[in-house]
């Protein structure tokens, strides 16, 4: 067969092939083939199924957060407040501040929850809901230890937000923070959580309790007061602080934890302060030198380095040394997890602390206290009446009652321009008597003066000096 023939049998054979292909494709049309990478069969007993992780993983699956948007943005509110009206300037105009915020409606009769720094020395509380409607709003009352704050509007069957658990929040999961400043209405930026338990030394005071969420949503100015909720919709952190050189949001935002937004609102509501069960310790971080001489096995709790006589942690028998490293179940690594857990609980409730000591783990029941060391709750009435005196007062406690031979109150601080300072009194006076009534509470002493009118007469001691001395000053 010569070359010619073979080059026509290969050309034919050819243009065969590609015909039969042509006519498969128009007969039969290609079909779409969707591969899926295998993972191997996972197999779980449901009695040990960790729920709080299933929980999680739902919670922060969705990646279009649409749906919890819509659900969240009625509730959040732009608030106003003025300050300062009634005062002047230099020209003789009247000289009139204010500032704007965010808030979160968290009852549909009118509660709203923002920062105590959004509303702090306002005179007027204007609210501005999602759909225009303009309230005036009622203080109800303020922690500035959280930069919390509670206020109301006059209002029925408003949208609010269901609350969620802070606790249960992983980093890395998924969040919406929600604000309403005032010039933008309805603000929604979304990001994960960084970090939990973050203190950045941004209040003041002793009782301050700092353990913020972090996330890396973008919120700026207006927008504190406002929700972060997860992408269920729920609400698990009221949006406080950012940091920033420049004034706007550079990649770090904070959070108070919802668990402790919770506890902090209810007292407000009911009491008008919070009620601060204080433990009775004073603390130091866990270091890694500390860690050493006490032989634990990892850097973590919080060291006990002096006990308050009479306090619950006096009497539940905790002593210096001991390293904290629970309460109630929940780990505390780290003093602003200690802080956040013991800052949920009122005066009076008992509440069990884990502890290491010697190198040995147990369990203590302790019932906490106030600052006045009883387990009495506190009322704003209370705060209200010694505020405006001028001091702080607490029950003497056992050994001191033991040591000095008489029943009375302790004057702990005075505030400087008050009423008691102009006195000449000195922190340390024992109020054994007031107007020539005996006095061994504190309770009795405020009752006291909220029913009294005129000039008071204060009798008492002072520890180291002998004979009594008396202080006297007008209520009105």
């Amino acid at each position: 067969m010569s070359m010619k023939q073979y080059l026509l049998i290969a050309i034919s054979s050819l243009l065969s092939a590609v015909l039969a292909v042509l006519a498969y494709r128009y007969i039969d049309p290609p079909k779409e083939v969707i591969i899926r990478e295998t993972v191997a069969a996972r197999y779980t007993n449901f009695d040990q199924m960790d729920v709080s992780k299933q929980r999680l993983f739902l919670s922060a699956s969705p990646t279009d957060f649409s749906s919890a948007a819509e659900a969240v943005i009625p509730a959040v509110v732009n608030i106003k407040t003025i300050q300062g009206g009634g005062g002047f300037d230099l020209w003789g105009s009247a000289s009139v501040g204010s500032a704007s915020g965010s808030g979160v409606i968290i009852s549909d009769d009118g509660y709203i929850v923002t920062n105590n720094h959004v509303i702090e020395d306002s005179d007027e509380i204007e609210v501005t809901l999602n759909d225009k409607r303009e309230y005036r709003a009622e203080l109800i009352g303020t922690d500035p230890s959280t930069d919390l704050a509670l206020i109301k509007v006059n209002a029925k069957d408003l949208p609010s937000l269901e609350f969620g658990n802070s606790d249960s929040l992983r980093v890395g999961e998924w969040v919406l923070a929600i604000g309403n400043p005032f010039n933008l209405e309805s603000t929604v930026t979304s990001g994960i959580v960084s970090a939990k338990g973050r203190s950045i030394d941004i209040l003041e005071g002793q009782d301050r309790i700092e353990s913020f969420i972090q996330t890396d949503a973008a919120v700026n100015p207006g927008n504190s007061g406002g929700a972060l909720v997860n992408t269920n919709g729920e609400l698990i952190g009221i949006n406080t602080a950012i940091i920033t050189r420049s004034g706007r949001y550079e990649g770090y935002s904070f959070a108070v934890p919802i668990n402790l937004v919770r506890k902090v609102v209810r007292d407000l509501r009911d009491y008008g302060v919070v009620q601060r069960g204080i433990l009775g310790v004073f603390i130091d971080e866990m270091t890694n030198e500390m860690a050493k001489r006490l032989n634990l096995d990892a850097v973590e709790g919080v060291y006990i380095n002096r006990v308050t006589p009479d306090s619950g942690a006096d009497d539940a028998g905790l002593t210096k040394g001991d390293v904290i490293i629970g309460i109630n179940g929940v780990k505390t690594k780290t003093l602003p997890e200690m802080q956040e857990q013991l800052g949920r609980y009122r005066p009076g409730n008992a509440i069990k602390i884990e502890i290491i000591r010697d190198g040995n783990r147990q369990d203590v029941e302790v019932i906490l206290k106030n600052k006045s060391n009883s387990t009495a709750l506190v009322t704003a009435k209370n705060e209200d009446i010694l505020l405006d005196l001028g001091f702080e007062l607490r029950e003497l406690t056992r050994e001191e009652q033991r040591r000095l031979d008489v029943d009375g109150v302790k004057v702990i601080s005075i505030y400087r321009g008050s009423r008691v300072e102009r006195t000449n009194m000195d922190p340390g006076f024992v109020i054994t008597k007031i107007d020539n009534r005996p006095v061994d509470e504190v309770e009795d002493l405020v009752n006291y003066l909220e029913r009294a009118s005129g000039k008071i007469m204060l009798e008492g001691i002072y520890e180291g000096y002998s004979g009594e001395y008396y202080y006297a000053f007008p209520l009105d």
